[in-house]
């Protein structure tokens, strides 16, 4: 994976530039000369964050006068600020559930929905963990189930050491949490509770790479961003082991934890110029816009439907 600017280093240029900005209706259209002008609201996932922060900062350099908020309640959060009218744009690490279409529906919401990028999910321990290199996916179902009591690293392995065992991980409103609780334990959302949450990734960070024994898992994009601090695990999801990277995502070797990511802009919104220049520019970008945040860029099948998206889009906005 070729190698970019920290993704938490584009959230600070862009929140620095969106600081002044209003609701996600205030002052829409073209400004003085007939340039873009208006305010842009994006919520949802953290994982997903990343990479609509390199596209608001790629797009605000073109277009001064157009604000982009990004903000991180999760998939779940984010989906409900989306279904309520209060966004423009829902970042999502999972496609948008049957009760959520619902939410929408009823509130008259209609969508788009684009695949931006891949993702690979990493499971990762601190750096000064000298004896785990790979976990199987039953292992990491002992570790993560639903009423688990492993509390120690020998409980996982009888060849690891005594060393007790800390957990951190997504918070239940995340795309990543319901994604991990589904490929690992088979059952989106079923998960053990007593380990560290936060809807905040970089918490997550922190908390591994401060102990020993930690353990928890987040987007790739995370772990290359923090590579210096934590180590990623192989995963054996039954061909033997394999390390997350751009090509074992790309081409579905890293299983089970691949997986795609979506931005959902609102139809109302794209009504509007510069919401519909930005998601066009985020998805005539995406490859760029992946590469630079850190993120797998989708294969050429992927590209190819997405492509096909755009033009969808652009069709109905000039027929």
């Amino acid at each position: 994976m070729r190698r970019a600017k920290a993704p938490l280093a584009l959230t600070a240029v862009v929140m620095l530039a969106a600081s002044a900005c209003g609701g996600a209706d205030a002052g829409s259209g073209s400004g003085e000369g007939g340039k873009l002008a208006g305010n842009i609201k994006v919520d949802g996932s953290s994982t997903v964050a990343p990479l609509s922060t390199a596209a608001a900062q790629l797009f605000q350099a073109e277009n001064a006068g157009v604000k982009v908020t990004v903000g991180t309640s999760g998939t779940g959060g984010g989906f409900e600020k989306f279904c309520a009218g209060e966004t423009d744009i829902s970042d999502a690490s999972r496609p948008i559930k049957d009760e959520e279409k619902a939410a929408c529906e009823k509130k008259g919401i209609k969508y788009e929905e684009f695949t931006v990028a891949n993702d690979g999910l990493s499971v990762v321990v601190s750096k000064d963990n000298d004896f785990a290199d790979c976990l199987t996916v039953e292992q990491l179902k002992k570790i993560w189930e639903p009423g688990s009591k492993v509390n120690n690293w020998n409980q996982v392995d009888s060849k690891f050491p005594d060393q007790k065992l800390e957990l951190f991980g997504a918070g239940t409103d995340s795309g990543t949490f319901d994604y991990f609780t589904d490929a690992i334990n088979g059952e989106e959302g079923a998960s053990r509770t007593d380990y560290s949450p936060s809807e905040d990734d970089n918490v997550t960070v922190q908390g591994v790479s401060g102990s020993k024994g930690g353990m928890g898992y987040f987007g790739l994009s995370y772990y290359e961003e923090n590579q210096d601090k934590l180590k990623v695990l192989k995963i054996d999801g039954g061909d033997g082991c394999v390390e997350p990277t751009t090509q074992t995502v790309q081409d579905g070797t890293y299983k089970p934890l691949s997986r795609p990511l979506f931005i959902y802009p609102k139809a109302s919104s794209l009504e509007k110029a510069e919401v519909e220049a930005f998601v066009e520019f985020y998805v005539e970008n995406n490859a760029s816009i992946a590469e630079k945040s850190l993120y797998v860029p989708l294969n050429s099948t992927q590209e190819a439907e997405l492509q096909k998206d755009l033009e969808a889009l652009k069709a109905a906005h000039t027929s």
